[in-house]
C-alpha cells in the first residue's frame, strides 16, 4: 500500500472508534478481517498509527480544536503532508482551501492539566496525578503466567522459540516481554505451559491464600484467569467453583481448561441458597477497568459518571450477596481492576459500616508469605497496584475474614 491509502485507512479506523461506541480492538479486527489484501507491514503500520492516534487523542484534538477525526489526524501529520498527500488513487481526499489555512496555524495555548494527562476531565478530577495518569496511557508489556511447569523451565523454552522474554518482579509465576507475541506462532502457549494474565491479576490469584481443602468460589469469574491461576497454585488438587451469570463467558473458558489441562475448575451459573460455608468467597467485581488503560486507552471514553454509578451499585449488591455464604474463619476477597477510590475504598468502607462480622486481614503478611519482593503499598488493608508503582495494571485487593 501507499502512505496515501495507509493514511485512508486510517482515517476510516478512527472515524468508528471517535464514536466512542464500541471497543477499538474489535473495531480494527474487524476491519482487518475483512480487508485480507492489506498486507502484513501495512497492518502494523495502520495498527501502530491507530492506537498512537488513540493514546494522544486529546492532546491532538486540543491542539487541532476539533474533535472531527479528519482534522486530529490532519493535525497529527501536518509536518509530513507530502507523504500523506502522495496522490495514491485510494489515498486521503485533498486537502480544502479552508483546511490548508486551518493548519498553517498554531496552537499555543499550554495544555490544562487533565489534556496534558490525556484523561477525560471528569475522571481526571477524581484521579487528579498527571503522572500516574501518564503511566495509564503508556503501553503494557505481554504478560503470562506459568501453568504446570516452572518458570525456569518456560523461559528456556521460550527463548529457544526465539522470543525475548524475563521473570517478572512481583509474581512467581510470571513472564513478560516487551515485544508482542503471536500466540499461535508460539508453542509453549500452545502446548499449555503458559497462559496470558498481567502480574497485577497474578498477585491478586496468590494474595486468595487458597488450599486444597478450601471451599472456594471464583464470583463473577469472567475469562476464568484467577480460576486458572489458583487452578496452578493448587497443582490441579481440590476443586474451585467458577461461577458468572453470562453462560457464554463460561463457553469461552472450556477451551482454555482443555489447553491447559486444568481439572480442579467446575463451571456453573447457579450457586445454591444453602451454600454458606465458602472459605473463600471471591469477587473480581464488574468495574470500570480504569487499571486497564494501557492496553485500552479507548475505554476512558465511553465510561460516563452514570456508567460508575449504576457499577458502585453492583459492586456493593454482590458484596451484600455473599456476605452470608461465608463461613466463619472464612474469607472475602474484594478486588477489582480499577484505580477509583469510588470503586474499591468507598465501596469497603461502606460494606464494612454495616457488617462488624468481618475484619480486615493483613494483606502484607500473606504478600511476605508467598512473594519475596518488598510489599509495595503502605496499607496493609487495602493493597493498590499500578503502572505507576510497580509496573503492573491497575488494581485493587480487600481481604475481610468473618468473625466466629
Amino acid at each position: 500500500m501507499q502512505n496515501g491509502a495507509r493514511y485512508q485507512a486510517v482515517l476510516e479506523l478512527i472515524s468508528e472508534i471517535f464514536k466512542d461506541e464500541k471497543p477499538a480492538d474489535g473495531i480494527i479486527n474487524d476491519y482487518m478481517r475483512t480487508r485480507k489484501y492489506i498486507g502484513s507491514k501495512d497492518r502494523r503500520f495502520i495498527c501502530e498509527t491507530v492506537w498512537n492516534l488513540i493514546r494522544n487523542r486529546m492532546k491532538l484534538s486540543f491542539d487541532a480544536q476539533s474533535d472531527d477525526a479528519r482534522r486530529i489526524l490532519l493535525w497529527s501529520v501536518r509536518d509530513k503532508l507530502d507523504e500523506v498527500f502522495d496522490s495514491s488513487q485510494y489515498g486521503l481526499t485533498k486537502l480544502t482551501d479552508e483546511e490548508q489555512k486551518w493548519l498553517a496555524q498554531d496552537n499555543e495555548q499550554p495544555y490544562p492539566d487533565y489534556v496534558e494527562a490525556e484523561c477525560p476531565q471528569w475522571l481526571f478530577a477524581k484521579i487528579g496525578n498527571i503522572e500516574f495518569c501518564k503511566s495509564l496511557n503508556n503501553p503494557a508489556d505481554a504478560n503470562f503466567r506459568v501453568h504446570g511447569h516452572s518458570r525456569d523451565e518456560v523461559l528456556r523454552r521460550m527463548t529457544n522459540e526465539g522470543f525475548d522474554v524475563a521473570a517478572t518482579v512481583y509474581s512467581p509465576y510470571g513472564v513478560r516481554s516487551k515485544e508482542r507475541i503471536s500466540l499461535p506462532n508460539c508453542m509453549t502457549y500452545q502446548d499449555g505451559w503458559i497462559d496470558a494474565q498481567d502480574e497485577s491479576s497474578q498477585l491478586a490469584a496468590i494474595l486468595c491464600d487458597v488450599r486444597p481443602e478450601h471451599k472456594i468460589i471464583d464470583y463473577c469469574c469472567g475469562a476464568g484467569g484467577k480460576s486458572l491461576a489458583m487452578s496452578h497454585i493448587l497443582n490441579n488438587k481440590g476443586t474451585i467453583l467458577a461461577y458468572d451469570a453470562i453462560v457464554k463467558r463460561l463457553e469461552n473458558i472450556k477451551p482454555r481448561l482443555e489447553r491447559l489441562g486444568v481439572k480442579n475448575i467446575e463451571l456453573t451459573d447457579i450457586i445454591a441458597d444453602s451454600d454458606k460455608d465458602f472459605d473463600r468467597f471471591i469477587i473480581d467485581a464488574p468495574c470500570s477497568g480504569t487499571g486497564t488503560w494501557r492496553r485500552s486507552p479507548d475505554a476512558k471514553f465511553r465510561l460516563s459518571e452514570k456508567t460508575l454509578l449504576d457499577l458502585n451499585a453492583v459492586q456493593s449488591g454482590i458484596l451484600e450477596t455473599a456476605a452470608p455464604k461465608v463461613k466463619n474463619g472464612g474469607r472475602l476477597i474484594y478486588m477489582t481492576c480499577s484505580v477509583l477510590r469510588d470503586e474499591n475504598e468507598h465501596i469497603i468502607d461502606r460494606f464494612m459500616g454495616g457488617h462488624p462480622e468481618f475484619r480486615f486481614v493483613n494483606i502484607r503478611n500473606i504478600w511476605d508469605k508467598y512473594i519475596s519482593a518488598p510489599y509495595p503499598h503502605k496499607s496493609e488493608n487495602m493493597l493498590r497496584l499500578s503502572p505507576q508503582s510497580v509496573g503492573t495494571d491497575g488494581f485493587f485487593i480487600c481481604i475481610l475474614e468473618k468473625r466466629d
